[in-house]
C-alpha cells in the first residue's frame, strides 16, 4: 500500500516555526517514526512552498496511490485550484493539520479543500499524521483491492 504524505507551505520550518502553536519538532525527524510504525506500508513525503508544485505532485500520484495525506497549510485557507486537483484525482485525500483549526483566526476556520476529502484531522500536532495513515491502513482490509 503506497501512502504520500503531502506537505505544504512553510511547514519545512516545523520544529523553528511558532513553536507554541506547531511544537518543537521537525517533520523530518519524525517522519521515520511514522515509518516505523507502519512499516507494512510504503511512505513518501514531499514538501513545497510552490503551489503548482503541490498541483503537480497530486496530478502525478493521484490515480496511483492508495493515499494521500494532505497538510496543505496555508493554502487550505485560499487555493481554489488545489481544492480542484483533490476533487479531480481518484486517490482519497485525508486532509491534515497540527493544530485545532476551529481555535485558530476565523479566516483559518474554512477549509476549501475538506469537502473533497475523505476526512480532515486538526489539532493533534504531528500525531495528526499517525492518525491519517492508520484509517488508510484500517481500510485496507475492508475494500479488497483498495485502489491501486
Amino acid at each position: 500500500m503506497n501512502i504520500l504524505i503531502i506537505n505544504g507551505p512553510n511547514l519545512n520550518l516545523l520544529g523553528r516555526r511558532e513553536p507554541g502553536i506547531y511544537g518543537t519538532r521537525s517533520f523530518e525527524d519524525f517522519f521515520p517514526e511514522l515509518e516505523a510504525a507502519f512499516s507494512h506500508l510504503t511512505l513518501t513525503y514531499f514538501q513545497s512552498n510552490h503551489e503548482g508544485e503541490l498541483l503537480d505532485k497530486l496530478h502525478e500520484v493521484g490515480f496511483t496511490h492508495h493515499g494521500i495525506v494532505l497538510n496543505a497549510g496555508a493554502y487550505t485557507h485560499t487555493s481554489i485550484a488545489l481544492a480542484d486537483a483533490v476533487a479531480a484525482i481518484a486517490t482519497p485525500v485525508v486532509e491534515v493539520h497540527l493544530s485545532n483549526l476551529a481555535a485558530r483566526e476565523e479566516f483559518r476556520q474554512k477549509s476549501l479543500l475538506g469537502r473533497h476529502c475523505a476526512g480532515s484531522i486538526s489539532g493533534f500536532g504531528l500525531e495528526s499524521y499517525r492518525l491519517a495513515v492508520q484509517w488508510f491502513h484500517n481500510q485496507q482490509p475492508k475494500r479488497a483491492g483498495f485502489r491501486v
